[in-house]
């Protein structure tokens, strides 16, 4: 393994310990939000309330060496109060930009279905070109501008459902269960201590791993990675297999294979490889296509959930040797 692979590995372990000093029973969810990052990418996550959503981005802020801002996502806001806006200045006699939340690099947007379509759509080029208009002039963001959109699964009144283009914007979707019981415990019997996730992450207990220039040169650093031809492949058929399927009604797009090969690529570097594997593809592929799909009526009466159709297509899939 080159240098830079073996610091990328070094600097992915590093930063899952510590984000795990404030994060308790959630190492997929950790592991997912780190292959987002430093794929340059965008991810939608889902869970109920209290299962320290915010708190994962505000770690991971620390833990990589960013800024965090979070918007709270409501019916009434507007584009302006994401982007920001220019004000007239009375002494200086000119306009001077006020910016949004968007100028950061992680960007919690909490229950983004909650805004109108053109507030979404504000956000939508923030995420895929890294710019803002405001005023007709545009602004550029950083390179490392990441957005955590949530959404809760179990409320939808007064909610706008994502339009299909912009779901297809978000690298992975991130599912954040209730902890197993055990950790459930451990987590209270912190609470009642010092050790509380809030308290452990405001006394700066959770170390800095990497700077902001090193994080670049890391995401380089993966282009080196080998996927082999059939793997290539095989990613392909798998995407394409959705289009055909029986039970889908909207199969996923040439994204979605762009997608699974860069989510593909930093898994294998966190499981201490310098190449790709089928198992990295297969492991990959419900949470880069389950978002994408469109289950048709018929099935999702039946209870038919999109996983299940990832896996049984996974199934029909030869997998190369």
């Amino acid at each position: 393994m080159n240098p830079e692979l073996e610091q990328l590995k070094e600097v992915l372990a590093r930063a899952q310990a510590e984000v795990a000093k404030v994060i308790v029973g959630q190492h997929d969810v950790i592991e997912r939000a780190l292959i987002v990052i430093f794929a340059g990418q965008h991810a939608l996550v889902e869970g109920v309330p209290g299962v320290a959503k915010t708190l994962l981005v505000r770690t991971l802020s620390q833990v990589l060496d960013g800024d965090f801002a979070r918007i709270q996502f409501t019916p009434d806001l507007m584009p302006a109060d994401i982007t920001g806006t220019n004000v007239f200045d009375l002494q200086r006699r000119e306009f001077m930009l006020v910016k949004g939340p968007v100028f950061t690099t992680f960007l919690l947007a909490d229950e983004i279905n909650r805004a109108p379509a053109k507030t979404q759509a504000a956000l939508l080029q923030a995420m895929q070109e890294r710019t803002v208009t405001i005023d007709r002039d545009t602004h550029q963001l950083s390179p490392f501008f990441t957005v955590f959109a949530t959404q809760n699964p179990v409320e939808y009144e007064g909610t706008y459902p994502l339009p299909e283009a912009q779901k297809d914007r978000f690298m992975l979707k991130i599912s954040m269960p209730c902890p197993e019981r055990d950790d459930e415990l451990t987590l209270a019997k912190r609470l009642l201590g010092d050790a509380a996730p809030e308290s452990v992450l405001a006394r700066g207990e959770v170390q800095r791993v990497v700077s902001r220039d090193d994080l670049l040169a890391l995401r380089r650093a993966l282009q080196t990675l080998l996927v082999r031809d059939e793997l290539l492949a095989y990613a392909v058929d798998i995407v394409r297999r959705t289009r055909t399927h029986d039970s889908i009604l909207v199969g996923a797009g040439p994204r979605a294979t762009q997608a699974l090969l860069l989510a593909s690529r930093v898994l294998a570097s966190l499981r201490g490889r310098d190449f790709v594997t089928p198992d990295d593809i297969r492991a990959m592929a419900a949470p880069v296509l389950e978002h994408r799909l469109i289950i048709r009526p018929e099935y999702e009466i039946e209870g038919v959930s999109a996983v299940e159709v990832v896996n049984r297509v996974l199934e029909e899939i030869a997998v190369p040797r």
